[in-house]
């Protein structure tokens, strides 16, 4: 089982939500230490995570959702509640283009649900590697909330290097930290690899990225708006081998498409770990 802080992560959603899920019951944690107190999940409780989310995002109460999930509603209910909201939303001011984007990637995400197996997830050692990179804030791991943080910072990087004369020599890669203890917000790391010193661009950070001895993999095909059933598939398997995880996951995007995001290609890389 997951501790509250990886289920988190896994679910792309923050502690303190599922703090709040938990008191209204309407996702109560597998398991309570009887003397820490700490909450303990299962990979399984990522699929009623999405729905509540997915149901939330259509603008419903929380005690209308928890109504709908306990019914067990079907993909094709689902479905169809989730067009009729994108449909609203299109009417709507631009302003809402980013909401309209979640509800249609949890709706993908709903559907391909089953699609991917953990015979798809690679345990595998990642070598050390240098990358360059920018930085900035988000409010939380939320896909929501990342992806207008991070997808400024690639253009500004690549800009940058080509400025110091420094050409990539591999991939993109992301990977995120918490900005402080016990809150929500998180890191965003930019990357590159790059073949350079430290002190070759003097307004991009040149750094090396420690080895991830064990490392759960796995390849995900299309935007990162739809990761869920990627993400899914590895906490099954990470939790059916006895595995936990140690920190976020790293994204290496082995095929960057950023104008047609859906053709991309992405390594996602867990670190793990046994007890």
């Amino acid at each position: 089982m997951f501790t509250i802080g990886d289920f988190a992560r896994l679910g792309r959603v923050s502690v303190r939500m599922l703090r709040h899920y938990d008191s209204i019951g309407l996702l109560p944690p597998a398991s309570v230490d009887p003397h820490t107190g700490y909450r303990f999940y299962r990979a399984d409780q990522l699929r009623r995570l999405n729905r509540v989310i997915a149901l939330k995002e259509l603008g419903l109460t929380l005690e209308q959702v928890r109504a709908i999930v306990d019914d067990a509603v079907d993909v094709a209910e689902l479905r169809g509640m989730l067009r009729l909201r994108r449909s609203q939303l299109a009417e709507q001011l631009a302003a809402d283009t980013a909401r309209l984007t979640a509800v249609e990637a949890r709706l993908r995400m709903i559907e391909s649900e089953g699609r991917m197996t953990t015979q798809d997830v690679v345990l595998k050692e990642i070598a050390p590697i240098r990358v360059a990179e920018l930085t900035a804030v988000a409010p939380s791991y939320q896909g929501e909330d990342i992806g207008p943080v991070i997808q400024p910072l690639y253009p500004e990087l690549f800009r940058r290097l080509a400025a110091a004369g420094i050409t990539p020599t591999g991939p993109g890669i992301a990977w995120y930290e918490p900005a402080d203890p016990g809150g929500d917000a998180v890191v965003v790391h930019a990357g590159v690899l790059v073949d350079a010193e430290p002190s070759a661009a003097p307004d991009v950070t040149v750094r090396d990225l420690p080895e991830l001895r064990n490392a759960a993999t796995i390849i995900h095909h299309g935007a990162m708006d739809d990761v869920e059933p990627s993400m899914q598939a590895l906490a099954r398997w990470i939790e059916e081998n006895g595995y936990r995880t140690d920190g976020f996951a790293r994204e290496v995007y082995l095929d960057y498409c950023p104008d047609t995001p859906e053709k991309g290609v992405t390594e996602l890389q867990v670190a793990v770990y046994r007890d």
